[in-house]
């Protein structure tokens, strides 16, 4: 007798700004989205979802032993808070003309350190919060700065005194750090695989481009340097150049490494 009702997987669903964690196959060999191949950590693909992604079914082309197979998620719409801030400094509101061509040259050396694509690396699980202290601003916060509209908060602000150490969330090279427009000190870690991760307005930096770091190595301190409203830590995450929240990030390495099965975030 043919059975009367079917049992389905469950569907993955993904707010944007979010992240997909979807299981790989015991013989897959690569996975890609969009074009690249994903972010790959104990034996699942990390898909970053923009903030400005679209809603709807979103696909994974993964190739096995086998041949190559399809592993879908829905993207939905997620209405993230509002945030206003005065910043004593107009400029950093309403930059001039010079500012504007340092902005320029700065915003090429982020692009470049982002769009980094080198090989996985092995040792990335477990993936620390860099600072304690208070999230003072999540991510994706639409903001207002002196009541005028900016890009939705593509990072993590973390409360914290002024000189307290910062430390590598897991191993990396160290792609770019200065002295930014609005970032103030910068950090770049390229941590392969497409994860890149970024520290901004640092008080003091500790590494240069091109140094190898460990997991808990102390890379600067906190500041307020920059566009700030107070010392605090701006961590970013990126996956294959998108940013997304760091908080689902942390939390869904945490379960891969525990061998629990995430679902999206």
């Amino acid at each position: 007798m043919m059975p009367l009702f079917l049992v389905l997987a469950a569907v993955v669903t993904v707010d944007t700004g979010g992240i997909a964690v979807l299981p790989l196959p015991d013989d897959a060999l690569a996975a890609r989205y969009q074009g690249q191949e994903t972010l790959t950590v104990g034996g699942h693909a990390i898909v970053g979802v923009s903030l400005d992604a679209a809603p709807g079914t979103q696909e994974v082309a993964v190739r096995t032993t086998e041949g190559e197979r399809t592993i879908t998620f829905e993207v939905v719409a997620k209405e993230y808070p509002e945030q206003r801030l005065t910043i004593a400094n107009r400029r950093q509101v309403n930059p001039l003309p010079e500012d504007l061509e340092r902005i320029s040259r700065e915003s090429e050396l982020q692009r470049a350190a982002y769009a980094r694509r080198t090989p996985l690396r092995p040792d990335l699980l477990p993936f620390k919060q860099p600072v304690e202290g208070i999230y003072s601003s999540p991510f994706g916060l639409r903001r207002f700065l002196n009541d005028q509209p900016r890009s939705p908060h593509s990072g993590l602000d973390i409360a914290a005194d002024t000189g307290t150490p910062l430390s590598a969330p897991a191993p990396g090279t160290i792609a770019l750090t200065g002295d930014f427009f609005f970032s103030g000190n910068v950090v770049y870690i390229d941590h392969g695989g497409g994860l890149v991760t970024m520290y901004g307005h640092l008080d003091s930096i500790a590494v240069e481009a091109g140094d190898e770091v460990d997991r808990g190595d102390v890379i600067g301190t906190v500041g307020a340097t920059g566009r700030v409203t107070g010392p605090h830590l701006h961590w970013t995450v990126s996956i294959q150049g998108v940013r997304v929240d760091p908080v689902l990030v942390m939390e869904a390495f945490e379960r891969i490494g525990g061998v629990e099965e995430p679902d999206g975030g």
